[in-house]
C-alpha cells in the first residue's frame, strides 16, 4: 500500500543525561538503547502501527547493524524485500546524545545511504501503491534530481500520490539544493519539510510564506512543521495552521518522520487536508514520550483514542 523509500539507519541512543562529559569524563545514563532509525524506516515502521501495510526501499551494509534493521522491520510488520545490501559500505549509524533541557547532539556515519539511487525504487510496485514516500532527499548524493522527478511522474500517472521530505545539509549551498528539488517538487503531492529547513532553503522565516514559495514552484500540498508550534499547510484548496497537543516530551528524535506517517495515513484514510493534519500532529506529539525514533509513536488504537479525547486547534489562514 506505500512504499517507504530513501535513509535508513541504526540509532545508538542515550536516555538523557545530565551534562555532556568533558574530555575524560564519565557521565552515566539510565540505559543505551540501539534503535532503527532513518526517514524511511521510521515512516514505515509508524505506518504498520497504524495498520497501513507497507515495504521499505534502502540500502545498508553487509554487517550486523545491516542484520538488524532487516530483523527489526520484520519484527514490528514491515517488509523489506527492497532493502538492498551494499557489501563495501557500512550501514548507515547515528550516535544520538540526549541531554536534559537541551536539543539532541548528533554523531553520523553515512554508509551504505550514500549509494540509494532511484534504481533501488521498484517501479512496478511504486505503480501498485497507493502511496510512495521519499525521506531523506537532498542529502543521498546518488538520488538524482531528473531520475526521482520521472519516478514521480511515472507513480503520479498511475495514481499513486507522491510524499516528499527532506534533509537539508547545513554545509551545502542554497542555490544548488534549489536546483536539485524543484525538478522533483514539480511532481509532488504532498512537501513535508520543517521550517528550519524551509528557512535555509527560501531564506524566509515566515512558515506562511516559506510554504507558498514550494507552493510557486509546483507542489501541491505543502505542509511546514515547526515542532511545538505546530504546523501550516497550503494547498490548492485550504489555508490552515495548527497548534500541537500537549504531551510530556522525552525525547524529540523521529517527531518528524512520525508527523509524515500520520498525514500519509490520513491520505490512505481518505481524509481531506484537515483531518491528514490533525493525524499527523496526534502521531507526531506521541513520538517525542520515549526515547528512540518509534517506540511511543501510537498504535491505532491508541491514536484513535486520544483523538476521541483531545481536539486540535485548527484556524483557517
Amino acid at each position: 500500500m506505500v512504499i517507504c523509500a530513501g535513509v535508513v539507519v541504526a540509532d545508538h541512543l542515550s536516555t538523557p543525561i545530565d551534562h555532556v562529559p568533558a574530555a575524560g569524563e564519565l557521565v552515566m545514563a539510565d540505559e543505551l538503547v540501539l534503535e532503527i532509525g532513518g526517514c524511511a524506516s521510521n515512516v514505515a515502521i509508524d505506518l504498520a502501527k497504524m495498520d497501513v501495510h507497507c515495504d521499505v526501499a534502502g540500502c545498508v551494509g553487509d554487517d550486523v547493524f545491516g542484520r538488524f534493521v532487516r530483523e527489526t522491520l520484520r519484527e514490528r510488520g514491515v517488509a523489506s524485500q527492497y532493502l538492498t545490501v551494499v557489501p563495501e559500505l557500512p550501514t548507515s549509524q547515528t550516535l544520538i546524545i540526549n541531554v536534559r533541557g537541551e536539543d539532541r547532539r548528533f554523531v553520523h556515519c553515512f554508509g551504505a545511504n550514500a549509494a540509494f539511487s532511484v534504481a533501488h525504487i521498484p517501479t512496478d510496485a511504486v505503480r501498485e501503491a497507493r502511496v510512495l514516500y521519499v525521506g531523506g532527499y537532498l542529502i543521498m548524493p546518488s538520488l538524482a534530481a531528473d531520475q526521482l522527478a520521472a519516478l514521480f511522474r511515472d507513480a503520479r500517472q498511475h495514481g499513486t500520490v507522491t510524499v516528499l521530505d527532506i534533509v537539508v545539509p547545513a554545509s551545502a549551498q542554497t542555490d544548488a539544493l534549489l536546483k536539485q528539488l524543484e525538478p522533483v517538487l514539480a511532481e509532488t503531492d504532498v512537501f513535508l519539510p520543517n521550517n528550519d529547513e524551509a528557512r535555509l532553503l527560501t531564506g524566509l522565516d515566515d512558515p506562511v510564506a516559506q510554504a507558498e514559495f514550494f507552493r510557486a514552484r509546483g507542489a501541491r500540498t505543502v505542509v511546514i512543521t515547526m515542532g511545538g508550534r505546530g504546523a501550516v499547510l497550503i494547498s490548492e484548496r485550504v489555508r490552515l495552521r495548527a497548534g500541537a497537543f500537549p504531551v510530556e516530551f522525552v525525547d524529540g528524535t523521529g517527531a518528524g518522520d512520525a508527523f509524515d506517517a500520520g498525514y500519509i495515513a490520513g491520505i490512505i484514510a481518505g481524509k481531506d487536508e484537515r483531518g491528514c493534519l490533525e493525524l499527523a500532529s496526534a502521531l507526531g506529539a506521541s513520538c517525542v514520550r520515549a526515547v528512540g525514533t518509534t517506540p511511543g509513536v501510537f498504535t491505532r488504537a491508541e491514536c484513535d483514542a486520544f483523538l476521541r479525547e483531545h481536539r486540535l486547534e485548527i484556524e483557517e489562514l
